[in-house]
């Protein structure tokens, strides 16, 4: 990477083109000689795009870090991928293209990207016009700040996401999820949470889940929240009452089609900040990446604050 940055490339380059070779569980890895290839045979020009494959977080960090103010950085992976990328990304105030090659890739589906191969979302993300969208921060226990895209889950969905991480590196997108959605269903729990937005409390009781939503989907397309909007100045609570083991799998199939909402002991609230209480520790997970455990999360609405290529 210094010999990269050393060679004073960066001054002549219309983008950098970031690939995560750990995406889709290690997949991705078997794309590199393949964008190598597909950028080589670009019209020549003085200020091709670069390629890039950090071998870590801290890496791809540290190099975001130094690029220029406004670089086109184009990823190429998943949700999990432009999650880790998002505080390199928000500090350098970079325009971000999305190659989606991940597990999940409810992020390229909100950005309309989904159904291209990865030869069209990476000539689309070099080449289409960047608008502004919303991007979420939270913060756990008064200390650790995180940033999140597409959700911030609470509870059973975040078990569910950490179950999906460790899960069979043959299954992707949906049925990952519903494979560890299933698993979780054994070891079901709820908690005692106390939920306040811009102030005034909300929800009160045993929770089986509290997760902000940016995009309408989420767990490999779940549509969780389907009126979402990335770029409406806000997010949107899913809340879940208490549920058993049989209430949680009858729930199931209306979560698959978007009709969960009407549920008596299921909620959604727009908004623009809002704060989890919990009197035990519970589990948390942004964009599909684990955080760990809290007793009090802050979530906030950073309204149009990431420049994307999207549909």
């Amino acid at each position: 990477m210094r010999n990269f940055l050393e060679q004073g490339l960066l001054a002549h380059m219309t983008a950098l083109i970031l690939i995560n070779p750990h995406a889709a569980g290690g997949r991705a890895q078997q794309l590199i000689s393949h964008v190598q290839a597909w950028c080589h045979a670009l019209p020549p020009q003085n200020d091709s795009p670069q390629i890039v494959v950090p071998d870590s977080i801290e890496k791809a960090l540290e190099l975001l870090s130094q690029l220029p103010p406004k670089t086109r950085v184009v990823l190429i992976g998943g949700d999990g991928t432009l999650n880790q990328m998002l505080p390199g990304l928000l500090q350098g105030r970079h325009s971000v293209g999305l190659v989606p090659y991940g597990s999940g890739n409810d992020c390229a589906r909100a950005w309309g990207l989904h159904r291209m191969t990865w030869q069209q979302a990476l000539a689309y993300a070099l080449e289409g016009q960047v608008s502004a969208i919303d991007i979420g921060r939270a913060v756990l226990d008064q200390n650790t700040t995180t940033f999140f895209h597409s959700s911030l889950a609470v509870g059973f969905d975040a078990s569910v996401g950490n179950r999906a991480l460790a899960g069979p590196k043959f299954l992707r997108g949906l049925p990952r999820y519903l494979l560890a959605t299933l698993r979780e269903l054994v070891n079901l729990k709820n908690w005692p949470l106390k939920i306040e937005i811009h102030g005034e409390q909300v929800f009160e009781g045993q929770s089986l889940l509290a997760s902000s939503l940016n995009t309408p989907t989420y767990g490999g397309g779940m549509p969780a929240v389907p009126h979402a909007n990335i770029n409406d100045g806000q997010l949107n609570l899913l809340v879940g009452g208490t549920f058993n083991r049989l209430q949680t799998l009858l729930m199931l199939p209306r979560l698959l089609i978007g009709k969960h909402l009407g549920h008596p002991r299921i909620q959604c609230h727009a908004f623009s900040n809002a704060t989890l209480h919990c009197t035990t520790l519970v589990p948390v997970a942004a964009d599909g990446e684990t955080l760990g455990f809290a007793t009090r999360i802050e979530v906030e609405c950073l309204s149009k604050s990431l420049q994307v290529v999207k549909l």
